[in-house]
């Protein structure tokens, strides 16, 4: 591997070398595969080309976030984001253009950075659009009155949806409690004051000042031809004057703190929480890592259906003090903080919990890591990083943070700082930063000989790269084409003993990475009835422990594997699914089988999770977010109480898994778990002989007792409803729609009804978000949504928007005119091409990511389909016109029978009339 890259560098930067560069540009730094070249006019700008890659990812850094925000500024730099994607002085329309390209984009704003970023299908047609896209936003943008007043209610209505969530409020308060100066105290979103007063010419300023060419660095990645790039950014953001005003550098420093320091938050909701803060350094500063793997250290490595195996989650949720626990670290340009925050029940213990986590912080001093323990944390967090870097895209996304925390090539040393970390630095980084004196929790303490830590500054990065050189080294892949046709020519098919089907799809990817996907189904109808709750325990359970395996042990195994493995299950089937490297996907695929063939269901963990989960239905009681879907869905999907496809209430849910016992879920899989009815499918760079052999040896032989028939959804006609949910002192309302329509996947109408929602409301440009979002600025996120089966005959219609409460009436106003509008006039020529376009490009990308695709192609295999299904899917939605998109939607969807839930704190709002 480390030849191979070697090769493909040099080979890169002969070609750098060779061909001749623009003028007055220099070629910099060369580092991982990533090269840097300055323009005359300050403009920085990093090439990672990634032959394999069929796409190309445009990411722009501007070296401006809420650190460098003045008085009354707090949210500017956010705020100017979202004016970033509305239009330009010569009439583009950022949004529109995005989406007709078919291109995965976002913006985000942090402490230290703005960015914005577009992944295209690598063309050179499709970058130079993205360069000039980017070239336009920098200093044609329209910052105009009109213009800002629609978005600043789209702002704050973000603001808004934070605001319910009190475990966000709560470590926003604490943030700023331990920060009296520093702008790291303030949250990116801003206050609510600011965002609503903002003047005009000064956001105008503030973007004439930061968004020049000398304020940010271009990272371009994926496949294109390095020569002609840099030509082409030459012409377009390399050809944007350099300005002549000087940019000042922020010098406000934290004073040392002095004492522990105290804040309460009092709202409405269900669980406490608890967040303690301490100071730490830059990431530029040598102690980031021993940090980082401290972290590790106390959080573990869990995830989805695995629980934590760290020594903040043993101490707090093992022992039943606390529902969940984690420890970060905000690693940026100055020196940061790390935050634990735990999660407790109502009958839980706030002080217990605390005092549990400062003994356990304490106890990183008193009772070292051992070696063991801080290599599997190293080896976790590198393989994490070598991940990203396998993939071009998360590769120049991920160097926004080490762009803004000063220098990109930070990520490449702060990786070989993490592999030589020893159980010494992790002691030393303990005592030196989780000091009394440097924490906030609490009130403050007066102490006669107070005990400070002097954070140390960040060094001087031109001396540390001087000499440096990465140990990082990832393969590279081949350029595959995501055609169904392609996809299908290179599959290979079998069947196993037990009928289990297996689908592979060998290929060289970048890393030597491959993905699998393993689905099982059981029972029928009359078998699972009642046993929904039964069902999700045993799910859950499944990575909690196996004959031959702890939680930990299974944990261990995965980090040893370089693997990422989930495994999960409901009450009609369950799911593995495994991202790992090629020579380690059989024994990954043992490691499945074991969870999935062999689990014991400790009682200590059925214990644990019934809790949790009983934790996290209660806390939806307060949710508007969680009550107006619920209530939606129960009102078009009428099932009775024991029927597997019945929708519970809050109290129903809680009786349901309160009653479950460990005994109910030892029965339920003996009786149900089983591979007859089944799908395996494996994408990326491996050994099919070996893998085949695993997969007959692993599960050829596993049957379930029960009889298998596959529970669909039938058509029923319901009475429309329109319900409104108060919830108290929740700032941000839902708003939820829809309806069942009788129709399958097979019906000749089902393209044209795909297409009809995207128009209607499955872009960001679309009918129904570009009113309610972008010109009327009622909602941060609006849109609808069609599904059909492929058995069964209840497809659904819906649409969703997030509000202010006081906003919401509009909101059901603007959807039902909209959907009135669309009805009677249908689409225009101009909507059904540009939707068309953009829909089959957004396909084309989702099949190009081996993520998705080995999901893709089981369920094909689980109704007998092949990738021609998805060829004739795009042949049937290119040659859709526009009477067809325009008739379907009127035949399927009726606005007199779309049923509508809102859920938000309407009284306090003064909305629908209270």
């Amino acid at each position: 591997m480390r030849i191979q890259t070697f090769l493909l560098t040099m080979v890169a930067v002969s070609a750098f070398a060779q061909a001749p560069l623009p003028q007055g540009v220099e070629k910099k730094a060369t580092v991982g595969g990533i090269t840097e070249f300055d323009y005359p006019n300050g403009l920085r700008v990093l090439l990672f080309p990634d032959p394999s890659s069929p796409k190309v990812t445009v990411n722009m850094t501007y070296l401006v976030g809420s650190r460098h925000e003045g008085y009354g500024e707090s949210g500017m730099a956010h705020l100017l984001e979202h004016m970033n994607f509305i239009q330009t002085t010569n009439g583009r329309s950022i949004k529109k253009e995005l989406v007709d390209h078919g291109a995965q984009w976002n913006g985000t704003t942090d402490y230290d950075r703005t960015n914005y970023f577009e992944t295209v299908t690598a063309s050179d047609d499709n970058l130079k659009w993205a360069l000039g896209l980017e070239a336009d936003r920098m200093v044609k943008m329209r910052i105009e009155k009109q213009l800002l007043d629609t978005e600043m209610t789209v702002v704050r209505n973000e603001f808004e949806r934070g605001e319910n969530r009190p475990e966000s409020i709560l470590e926003e308060r604490v943030v700023a409690t331990a920060y009296l100066w520093h702008n790291y105290g303030k949250s990116p979103i801003g206050s609510r004051a600011d965002i609503e007063r903002v003047p005009i010419d000064k956001l105008a300023a503030f973007y004439r000042k930061y968004y020049q060419p000398d304020n940010a660095v271009l990272v371009i990645a994926g496949q294109f031809d390095p020569s002609k790039t840099l030509a082409m950014v030459a012409q377009t953001c390399g050809a944007i004057p350099r300005p002549t005003r000087k940019l000042d550098e922020t010098y406000t420093v934290e004073p040392v703190q002095d004492g522990e320091r105290y804040v309460e938050l009092r709202r409405v909701g269900t669980n406490q929480a608890i967040d303690i803060a301490w100071h730490a350094p830059a990431l530029s500063q040598p102690d980031s890592a021993a940090l980082e793997v401290l972290g590790g250290i106390m959080s573990g490595g869990g995830g989805r259906g695995g629980g934590g195996t760290g020594r903040l989650y043993k101490a707090l949720v093992d022992n039943k003090k606390a529902l969940s626990a984690r420890m970060g670290y905000e690693e940026l340009h100055d020196p940061g903080f790390v935050l634990i925050s735990a999660t407790l029940s109502k009958d839980q213990s706030l002080d217990e919990a605390r005092k549990t986590i400062l003994d356990t912080v304490a106890g990183v001093v008193t009772e070292p890591p051992t070696r063991e323990e801080v290599e599997r944390e190293k080896t976790r967090i590198l393989q994490g990083m070598e991940q990203s870097m396998a993939n071009s895209q998360q590769a120049a996304l991920g160097l926004t943070e080490m762009i803004a925390s000063g220098d990109w090539r930070l990520y490449f040393l702060n990786y070989d700082q993490i592999r030589s970390v020893t159980p010494e630095d992790v002691v030393r980084v303990a005592k030196l930063y989780f000091k009394a004196s440097n924490r906030t929790v609490g009130e403050f303490i007066p102490t006669p000989d107070p005990d400070r830590t002097e954070v140390p500054a960040a060094p001087d990065l031109d001396s540390v790269f001087k000499t440096y050189k990465t140990g990082m080294v990832v393969s590279q892949g081949e350029a595959f084409d995501p055609s169904p046709a392609n996809i299908e020519k290179h599959l290979t098919r079998s069947k196993l003993a037990n009928g289990m089907k297996v689908v592979m799809l060998p290929k060289s990817t970048r890393g030597g990475t491959v993905t699998a996907t393993i689905q099982v189904r059981f029972g029928d109808e009359k078998t699972l009835a009642g046993k929904s709750a039964v069902g999700d325990m045993a799910g859950a359970l499944l990575m909690r422990g196996t004959k031959t395996r702890t939680r930990q042990q299974i944990q261990d195994e995965m980090v040893k594997l370089n693997a990422r493995i989930n495994v999960f299950g409901c009450v009609d089937g369950a799911n593995a699914s495994i991202q790992t490297t090629s020579e380690n996907l059989v024994p990954a695929m043992r490691l499945v089988a074991d969870m999935l063939r062999d689990p014991v269901f400790p009682d200590a963990e059925f214990d644990q999770v019934r809790k949790q989960r009983l934790a996290g239905i209660e806390n939806r009681r307060t949710e508007p977010g969680s009550l107006a879907p619920l209530a939606l869905d129960r009102a078009l999907n009428p099932y009775k109480r024991n029927d597997p496809r019945y929708v519970g209430t809050i109290d129903e849910d809680v009786e349901d898994t309160g009653k479950v016992t460990l005994d109910d879920v030892k029965k339920f899989y003996a009786q149900f778990y089983g591979g007859a009815h089944g799908e395996l499918a494996i994408v990326g760079q491996f050994d099919t002989n070996a893998a085949g052999k695993a997969a007959a040896e692993l599960f050829g032989n596993w049957t379930s007792a029960a009889a298998y028939q596959r529970i669909t959804m039938s058509f029923q006609k319901t009475a429309p409803v329109n319900v409104k949910i108060e919830t108290p002192d929740k700032q941000n309302a839902t708003f939820e729609a829809g309806v069942v329509v009788p129709m399958k996947d097979t019906d000749p109408d089902y393209p044209a009804m795909v297409l009809a929602n995207y128009i209607f409301g499955g872009s960001i440009t679309s009918r129904m978000e570009d009113r309610i979002r972008n010109r009327e600025g009622l909602s941060y996120g609006a849109g609808s949504s069609f599904t059909a089966p492929v058995e069964g005959d209840a497809a659904s219609f819906g649409a969703t928007a997030s509000s202010n409460p006081k906003n919401t009436p509009k909101v059901e106003a603007s959807f039902r005119d909209e959907l009135t509008r669309t009805l009677a006039g249908g689409f225009t020529e101009k909507e059904v091409a540009d939707a068309k376009r953009a829909y089959l490009d957004q396909r084309r990308v989702q099949r190009s990511q081996d993520q998705n695709l080995p999901r893709l192609i089981a369920t094909r295999e689980e109704y007998g389909r092949t990738l021609d299904w998805d060829a004739q899917m795009d042949a049937k939605l290119a040659a859709l016109t526009t009477e067809q998109v325009s008739a379907a939607f009127r035949r399927h969807v009726d606005a007199s029978a779309i049923s509508i839930v809102k859920a938000g704190d309407f009284k306090a709002a003064g909305a629908y009339g209270e």
